[in-house]
Protein backbone atom coordinates (compact mmCIF):
# COMPACT_ATOMS: atom_id res chain seq x y z
CA UNK A 1 0.00 0.00 0.00
CA UNK A 2 1.39 3.42 -0.90
CA UNK A 3 0.22 6.74 -0.29
CA UNK A 4 1.81 10.01 -2.73
CA UNK A 5 2.59 13.38 -1.90
CA UNK A 6 2.10 15.88 -4.59
CA UNK A 7 4.41 19.18 -4.61
CA UNK A 8 5.88 21.71 -6.59
CA UNK A 9 3.32 22.94 -9.41
CA UNK A 10 2.56 26.47 -9.79
CA UNK A 11 2.32 29.45 -12.10
CA UNK A 12 5.48 30.60 -13.55
CA UNK A 13 6.64 32.10 -16.96
CA UNK A 14 7.91 31.17 -20.30
CA UNK A 15 10.99 30.25 -19.77
CA UNK A 16 10.85 29.36 -16.20
CA UNK A 17 11.71 26.47 -14.26
CA UNK A 18 9.59 24.15 -11.37
CA UNK A 19 10.73 20.96 -9.78
CA UNK A 20 7.79 18.71 -9.49
CA UNK A 21 8.63 16.62 -6.29
CA UNK A 22 6.42 13.20 -5.32
CA UNK A 23 6.85 11.29 -2.04
CA UNK A 24 5.51 8.02 -2.05
CA UNK A 25 5.21 6.53 1.62
CA UNK A 26 3.39 2.79 3.01
CA UNK A 27 4.22 -0.62 3.37
CA UNK A 28 4.23 -4.29 2.20
CA UNK A 29 5.59 -2.51 -1.49
CA UNK A 30 8.41 -2.25 -3.30
CA UNK A 31 8.76 0.60 -5.55
CA UNK A 32 10.13 -0.16 -9.15
CA UNK A 33 9.43 2.55 -11.74
CA UNK A 34 8.11 5.98 -11.08
CA UNK A 35 7.01 8.35 -13.51
CA UNK A 36 5.44 11.60 -14.50
CA UNK A 37 1.87 12.06 -16.76
CA UNK A 38 0.52 15.25 -17.82
CA UNK A 39 -3.14 16.15 -19.11
CA UNK A 40 -3.62 19.16 -20.49
CA UNK A 41 -7.49 20.46 -21.06
CA UNK A 42 -9.92 18.48 -23.33
CA UNK A 43 -6.11 15.82 -23.76
CA UNK A 44 -5.25 12.70 -22.41
CA UNK A 45 -3.18 12.07 -20.20
CA UNK A 46 0.08 11.26 -21.46
CA UNK A 47 3.44 9.85 -20.50
CA UNK A 48 6.29 12.83 -19.56
CA UNK A 49 9.01 10.75 -17.86
CA UNK A 50 10.05 7.90 -16.03
CA UNK A 51 13.03 6.13 -14.18
CA UNK A 52 13.34 2.48 -12.69
CA UNK A 53 14.66 1.45 -9.84
CA UNK A 54 17.86 0.80 -11.38
CA UNK A 55 18.51 4.95 -12.75
CA UNK A 56 17.17 3.90 -16.30
CA UNK A 57 15.05 6.96 -17.46
CA UNK A 58 12.79 7.67 -20.70
CA UNK A 59 11.25 10.97 -21.88
CA UNK A 60 9.08 12.04 -23.94
CA UNK A 61 10.29 13.73 -27.21
CA UNK A 62 8.52 16.55 -26.48
CA UNK A 63 10.23 17.35 -22.90
CA UNK A 64 13.81 15.58 -23.69
CA UNK A 65 16.01 18.52 -23.06
CA UNK A 66 14.17 20.85 -21.03
CA UNK A 67 12.96 17.92 -18.62
CA UNK A 68 14.79 15.52 -16.27
CA UNK A 69 13.64 12.73 -13.99
CA UNK A 70 15.14 11.71 -10.77
CA UNK A 71 14.55 9.45 -7.84
CA UNK A 72 15.81 9.72 -3.94
CA UNK A 73 15.48 6.19 -2.66
CA UNK A 74 16.29 7.06 0.70
CA UNK A 75 13.26 9.15 0.85
CA UNK A 76 11.17 7.29 -1.61
CA UNK A 77 10.42 10.27 -3.83
CA UNK A 78 10.29 11.31 -7.50
CA UNK A 79 11.47 14.73 -8.92
CA UNK A 80 10.75 16.18 -12.38
CA UNK A 81 13.13 19.01 -13.12
CA UNK A 82 11.00 21.22 -15.83
CA UNK A 83 13.31 23.86 -17.72
CA UNK A 84 12.43 26.32 -20.95
CA UNK A 85 8.81 25.70 -19.64
CA UNK A 86 6.44 26.49 -22.51
CA UNK A 87 2.79 27.31 -22.34
CA UNK A 88 2.06 24.04 -24.49
CA UNK A 89 3.87 22.50 -20.87
CA UNK A 90 0.33 23.81 -19.26
CA UNK A 91 -1.18 20.56 -17.69
CA UNK A 92 -2.29 18.74 -14.37
CA UNK A 93 1.17 16.64 -13.85
CA UNK A 94 0.37 13.31 -12.25
CA UNK A 95 3.00 11.08 -9.86
CA UNK A 96 3.11 7.64 -11.21
CA UNK A 97 4.60 4.62 -8.99
CA UNK A 98 4.83 0.81 -9.62
CA UNK A 99 6.01 -1.55 -7.85
CA UNK A 100 4.71 -5.16 -6.35
CA UNK A 101 3.48 -5.68 -3.24
CA UNK A 102 5.16 -8.82 -1.14
CA UNK A 103 3.07 -11.38 -2.38
CA UNK A 104 4.31 -10.21 -5.72
CA UNK A 105 1.29 -8.75 -7.21
CA UNK A 106 2.18 -5.53 -9.14
CA UNK A 107 0.24 -2.44 -8.72
CA UNK A 108 0.19 1.14 -9.76
CA UNK A 109 -0.74 4.22 -7.67
CA UNK A 110 -1.49 7.64 -8.62
CA UNK A 111 -1.00 10.77 -6.85
CA UNK A 112 -3.85 13.78 -6.82
CA UNK A 113 -2.10 15.91 -9.47
CA UNK A 114 -0.97 19.43 -9.69
CA UNK A 115 -1.21 21.52 -11.87
CA UNK A 116 1.72 23.25 -13.91
CA UNK A 117 0.76 26.40 -15.65
CA UNK A 118 2.90 28.29 -17.91
CA UNK A 119 2.44 31.78 -19.00
CA UNK A 120 3.71 33.90 -21.62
Amino acid sequence: QVQLVESGGGLVQAGGSLRLSCAASGSNFNINTMGWYRQAPGKQRELVASITSGGRTNTADSVKGRFTISRDNAKNTVYLQMNSLKPGDTAVYYCSVAGVSRLGVEYDYWGQGTQVTVSS
